[in-house]
């Protein structure tokens, strides 16, 4: 499916005449079966690269970077680390999974082809 801007038509507001441009889809609806490049492989590559740099930070953090107790970290390093673990883990996840879902919806759609 491809995407084609339009000019908009004009249309009266309080302010006077506005004109944009709208997002208007070419041919018609959808393929017969899943797009050879959909960003799948994209999303399990960066899933996984974002999830191995969060895991690296969280082993450095505690072991090159002096450890960890109740209070936090002991080095600034550390808190750094504890840092880049904190964002990358959650979102590495999701991506990472959302990477699995769609791997797995392409491979039942290429099933029943």
């Amino acid at each position: 499916m491809q995407l084609v801007m339009k000019p908009e038509a004009k249309t009266e507001t309080e302010s006077g005449t506005r004109r944009g441009l709208h997002l208007a889809s070419k041919g018609g609806g959808r393929a017969a079966g899943p797009p050879e490049d959909d960003g799948t492989r994209q999303l399990l590559k960066s899933g996984g690269g974002t999830l191995a740099a969060g895991l690296l930070a969280a082993l450095l953090m505690f072991t090159v970077f002096g450890g960890i107790t109740v209070q936090g970290p002991h080095t600034s390093s550390g808190w750094l680390a504890l840092i880049v673990a904190l964002m990358c883990l959650p979102f590495g996840s999701l991506l990472f999974a959302l990477g699995v879902a769609k791997w797995f919806r392409n491979r039942s759609i290429g099933r029943h082809r």
